[in-house]
């Protein structure tokens, strides 16, 4: 007597995409910020259209700024790598260099305003100059609360709270400062396209 067997291919049930929590809430935040932005940049450009627009060059420091940021970039990169090497000196060094070239970022934009006001660009006036302050103010505010986060992360790697097994911190950290990098650099391209 023959039985037939039937045989079920049963397939392993998929391991479900996890994400740590905290990064998961960073990276709603980055998109938060990110809408923020693109809105404000579409209205830039829906309101320039309207007429009634003062064109002025960007202040030479917001060039500048650039140089700084990708500096800073770079400084935080080469800290998230010591991390990863357990290079506990090197992680508070590049860390250190990440925060004073921030705070020398923010330094130069508020250089750049005081520039724009000695051009007659004021907040309130001109839609034109109105929004410049506002974009970057909105993004200096954002650089200010990076800052802070890397006096967290400086903080951590002094105490050796971080290290290879444990890089959740320094990995958010650096996300961000990259982010608002890369923010920067499009309102520079954006503001200079389209004064």
């Amino acid at each position: 007597m023959n039985e037939a067997v039937d045989f079920k291919i049963v397939e392993a049930p998929a391991k479900p995409i996890s994400m740590n929590p905290k990064k998961f809430g960073m990276w709603l935040f980055i998109a938060s910020v990110m809408m923020l932005f693109m809105s404000l940049t579409s209205a830039y450009i829906v309101r320039q259209a309207e007429g009634n627009w003062l064109y002025f060059e960007l202040p030479t420091l917001f060039l500048i700024s650039c140089g700084v940021i990708i500096a800073s970039s770079v400084s935080m990169q080469l800290g998230f790598w010591a991390a990863k090497k357990d290079q506990f000196s090197k992680i508070k060094t590049y860390v250190a260099i990440t925060t004073v070239l921030g705070f020398t970022f923010l330094v130069l934009q508020y250089l750049g305003w005081k520039d724009m006001v000695s051009n007659s660009v004021y907040l309130v006036g001109n839609p034109s100059g109105s929004f410049i302050y506002i974009l970057t103010g909105l993004h200096g505010l954002h650089i200010v609360s990076a800052i802070v986060y890397l006096l967290i992360v400086l903080n951590s790697a002094s105490k050796l709270k971080i290290s290879s097994s444990n890089m959740t911190q320094m990995e958010m950290c650096t996300t961000y400062w990259h982010f608002l990098g890369l923010l920067w650099l499009y309102l520079f391209v954006f503001l200079t396209l389209l004064r």
